[in-house]
């Protein structure tokens, strides 16, 4: 149940982010509180996750995909570049979270 939780921090924060950069273009009270709820979210997740998970390697997921996500997010939906060096880079990220779950 944990690992889910930390699978929805990292989804919180990838909504975080996402929002972050929707301010820039809508400066909207709503999108300010989507920002808000998707970071609180996260936090919250990450810290119950935290209970049980080795503090490392929750946070080192938790970054993983939120950083992994929030690429990707850039490229589909803030015309970022879409290159093979930048989608090489992604599955590095994602492979070593999932190689620190595989080494407990």
């Amino acid at each position: 149940m944990d690992w889910l939780m930390l699978i929805g921090a990292g989804l919180c924060e990838m909504a975080g982010v996402a929002m972050m950069a929707k301010l820039q273009k809508d400066r909207s009270l709503r999108t300010l509180s989507f920002l808000i709820l998707g970071f609180g979210a996260s936090f919250i997740l990450l810290s119950l996750a935290m209970r049980t998970l080795p503090m490392g390697t929750a946070y080192a997921v938790w970054t993983g995909i939120g950083a992994a996500g929030g690429a990707t997010l850039g490229m589909l939906l803030y015309g970022e570049p879409r290159n093979l060096p930048r989608i090489l880079c992604i599955t590095l990220i994602l492979g070593a979270a999932i190689g620190l779950k595989l080494a407990g």
